[in-house]
């Protein structure tokens, strides 16, 4: 819903661009989409961009930042065409590619776009074959893979991408048993807890535990959780911010605060074992002044 403000599709397109090149410009290590073809969590007559391609688009548009997808859902490519997108991806940008990836949960929309959805139990059985594979390709000449959802047959991926080792994968959710092992196995970074200091702190816990059966060093994997942001000047209206970034305050949802108050949050967070933050900013469509004022609360942490 964060375009829905502005009538024409193209416009739409643009300010989506500039928002991310005031990011570029700025102190910002990271911009992210989200990988859905409507809106969610209601399916509405809005736009939404499909999700790989606007990231190759905004690679081009932009010089300096990291551009991710938090998260692409696993359902909706093969997991070969998935690390052949990301590879691809990454060359374009350089290497700025953070390629976000999850087991999906949207029912209405896999149902929408003709996709088969299954029980949590098959979906993410096929999520765990599908991280192996898209690092494998990423890491590995000739992959033969044969499992009970996905194989392939020596793909030829070239090139990989261009950062090293491989592609930045990001695995977003906390399942213990498969997605935060997943994150040990093969992760660059998770994405957990939704900014709640004691679901950070379970969900680390996991991860450290598996990342000490596997023998991976749990420092080297990036510990992300997201926020939903709208800053405020002291002494500002918060229900009258609240309504002109279209969201509603008094849900819990959203944080409308001063950059003292963000930045206490996001100190929680760190204490709790992030160690890099998502904001969430709605409403910067149509006001770049958030972004800016969202910055000065990154500096703080810089």
């Amino acid at each position: 819903m964060d375009l829905v403000r502005i009538e024409d599709p193209v416009e739409q397109w643009e300010a989506m661009t500039a928002v991310a090149q005031v990011a570029d410009e700025g102190s910002w290590d990271s911009i992210w989409l989200y990988d859905h073809f409507h809106t969610t969590p209601d399916p509405t007559m809005n736009t939404v961009f499909e999700c790989w391609t606007a990231t190759a688009a905004l690679a081009r548009d932009t010089k300096r930042v990291n551009i991710g997808q938090m998260v692409g859902c696993n359902g909706y490519r093969n997991p070969a065409l998935y690390a052949k997108i990301a590879s691809t991806v990454d060359v374009a940008s350089h290497g700025r590619l953070y390629a976000g990836i999850g087991g999906g949960w949207y029912e209405q929309e896999w149902k929408a776009y003709g996709y088969e959805w299954t029980d949590t139990g098959p979906r993410m059985a096929a999520f765990r074959e599908s991280v192996e594979i898209i690092y494998r390709m990423w890491t590995e000449d000739e992959v033969v893979f044969n499992g009970k959802y996905h194989s392939v047959d020596k793909p030829i991926n070239e090139p990989k991408g261009v950062r090293k080792p491989h592609p930045s994968l990001w695995i977003g959710g906390g399942g213990p048993k498969v997605t935060l092992k997943l994150v040990a196995q093969y992760g660059d970074a998770a994405n957990i807890g939704a900014g709640d200091p004691d679901l950070i702190r379970e969900k680390t816990a996991i991860l450290k535990q598996h990342c000490e059966t596997l023998g991976r060093d749990y420092d080297t994997i990036i510990k992300s959780s997201n926020i939903n942001i709208v800053p405020i000047e002291p002494g500002d209206d918060p229900d009258a911010a609240a309504e002109r970034a279209g969201v509603q305050r008094r849900s819990g949802e959203t944080m409308v605060g001063t950059e003292d108050e963000i930045a206490a949050k996001v100190e929680s967070m760190l204490d709790a074992g992030i160690d890099y933050v998502i904001f969430y900013i709605p409403g910067v469509a149509y006001d770049h002044d958030l972004i800016h004022r969202a910055e000065s609360v990154v500096k703080r942490f810089a």
